[in-house]
């Protein structure tokens, strides 16, 4: 399977690369907006795809069949790169996508999604591009996995989750090295086909988190 991951460069999609890369039944494509993040991609056994979330991204998705959005400007980034990588790069993505016959598309999106006009006014933006993102992927006609993440950490990955459709979210986490996993097992597990889910850490291994979705 040829798979593309849309934020390659970005730390969840590195680690991404770097577990997908392991299987040998997987070719992973790392999209990057600059010739010096290639060598990057390469060593984590990625093949490195030249591409912009702000412009054309019609040629990267060439000869794949899935992709990961695991892009992401961040609330901190401003209004301006929030829409166009979050909201309009996401989207423009579905598109290439859908126009190309590529069915299968995980895209990393945020806890507070679902209601971003219930959060604070600095998230409020960044988790409205987030929703209409997520709206448009499940409007597509693309079998589709929306991951939800709370608060992200740094730390190192436990292996073990809690995943539901809502989750109590209020002061939990959960580690980029986690919720890397839970992108690249979502790509062909298929209890998760078609579902928007919110994870943190917890007690079950991904693995079986997944399967009882």
């Amino acid at each position: 399977m040829n798979i593309l991951i849309a934020g390659a460069n970005g730390t969840t999609g590195r680690m991404i690369i770097e577990e997908l890369s392991k299987n040998p039944e997987m070719d992973v494509y790392g999209m990057i907006r600059k010739e010096e993040q290639a060598q990057t991609i390469k060593e984590l056994g990625g093949h490195p795809v030249l591409a912009d979330l702000e412009g054309n991204v019609d040629k990267a998705v060439d000869n794949m069949e899935a992709i990961i959005f695991a892009a992401g400007s961040g609330p901190k980034t401003g209004p301006d790169k929030t829409t166009a990588v979050d909201k309009l790069g996401a989207i423009k993505l579905v598109d290439a996508a859908k126009k190309k016959g590529i069915e299968r598309f995980v895209m990393l999106s945020s806890v507070g999604s679902d209601h971003p006009e219930q959060a604070q006014d600095e998230m409020r933006h960044y988790l409205e591009a987030k929703h209409d993102a997520d709206e448009h992927l499940k409007a597509s006609g693309l079998t589709y996995t929306i991951v939800r993440p709370v608060a992200l950490t740094n730390e190192q990955g436990l292996g073990k989750i809690f995943a539901e459709q809502k989750v109590d979210h209020t002061d939990q986490s959960i580690s980029r090295a986690d919720v890397a996993t839970v992108l690249a097992q979502s790509v062909t597990e298929k209890s998760t086909f078609n579902k928007t889910f919110e994870i943190l850490s917890g007690s079950l291994p991904i693995k079986e988190a997944l399967t009882t979705m």
